[in-house]
C-alpha cells in the first residue's frame, strides 16, 4: 500500500486489492478444513509476520532486536497454535 501513494497511483493499488482478495479467499478455504478459532489467528500472524519481512526488503525499515524477539515470538505462537488444534 506504500507504493500506492495513498491509493492514487493505480497499478499498486490494483496489485493491493487483488493480494487482500486473494488472502481472504484463502482464508475462506482454511475455515473449510480448520476451525475459525485455529486458522483466524494463523491468517493473522503469517500477515503480521509477512508485513515485518515485507518492510524490511522492500523500504529497507531497520528492526530493533526487541522487535525482532516479539517476531519469532509471533512465530512460535502461531506454530504453538497449528500444533495444539
Amino acid at each position: 500500500m506504500k507504493f500506492s501513494h495513498g491509493f492514487t497511483n493505480l497499478t499498486p493499488t490494483i496489485i493491493t486489492f487483488i493480494g487482500m482478495l486473494i488472502s481472504f479467499f484463502l482464508l475462506a478455504h482454511a475455515t473449510k478444513t480448520l476451525p475459525l478459532a485455529i486458522a483466524y489467528p494463523v491468517w493473522t500472524g503469517i500477515g503480521a509476520v509477512g508485513t515485518v519481512i515485507a518492510s524490511i526488503v522492500l523500504f529497507g525499515d531497520k528492526i530493533s532486536a526487541i522487535t525482532w524477539v516479539f517476531v519469532v515470538m509471533l512465530l512460535v505462537s502461531i506454530v504453538g497454535i497449528k500444533m495444539t488444534s
